[in-house]
């Protein structure tokens, strides 16, 4: 349970850079994303997923 924390806090990390260390990128960044097809989204979503396990497998196998 510590380690989904740890996590979770890790996520909160990584946002907070990009909303505080760069405002306007991360605008530019939601404005393409509401103009990309779901399917790209998914499908990038899903790779995502995918590499994050990979990441987690390989740090604490």
């Amino acid at each position: 349970m510590w380690d989904f924390i740890a996590a979770m806090g890790l996520v909160f990390v990584v946002e907070g850079l990009v909303y505080g260390g760069f405002p306007g990128l991360a605008r530019k960044l939601a404005s393409e994303v509401l103009s990309t097809p779901e399917n790209h989204l998914r499908v990038a979503g899903l790779a995502a997923i995918a590499l994050g396990v990979g990441i987690v497998w390989l740090a604490r196998g």
